[in-house]
């Protein structure tokens, strides 16, 4: 270390300048942009009746897409360091903030949403004539 620390911020990121961050960096951010494809694809296809959770993958696809791949493009084009720091924290901050502030209130209402739907459902059935038609309403209909 020959320079001060905050001077490493202006240095291109590359190989030669940052041999113990480049290839990891890179390399996590390509592993973790498949793991996330593949990710929204099972869970979505899984969720599919519930478009809360659907939405929820939906963001977080798109931003770690974003997120990933602009790492990556970082290394390739040899951003500076801060460049590709910002793009990193700023990407996974957004990911926190839609994982864990944005949706949690939509998903616990929508939990409230289900569990009614459950109840009214387990409240009908319990009552076997509200669901047996009475003979004046199959008049009516003919």
């Amino acid at each position: 270390m020959t320079i001060p620390p905050w001077e490493y911020l202006w240095l291109p990121f590359s190989r030669a300048l940052f041999p113990d961050l480049y290839d990891p960096m890179w390399i996590s951010s390509l592993v973790l942009l498949v793991v996330l494809v593949v990710l929204y694809n099972v869970r979505t296809r899984a969720l599919h009746r519930h478009r809360v959770y659907a939405d929820l993958w939906e963001w977080l696809l798109w931003t770690g897409l974003i997120t990933f791949f602009m790492i990556v493009v970082g290394a390739l084009f040899v951003f500076d360091f801060a460049v590709v720091l910002v793009i990193m924290f700023a990407g996974l901050g957004t990911l926190a903030w839609i994982r864990f502030w944005r949706f949690p209130p939509l998903l616990d209402a929508y939990e409230h949403q289900l569990a009614r739907q459950r109840y009214l459902a387990r409240a009908k059935a319990g009552r076997p004539e509200a669901t047996i038609r009475s003979r004046s309403s199959r008049r009516r209909r003919r």
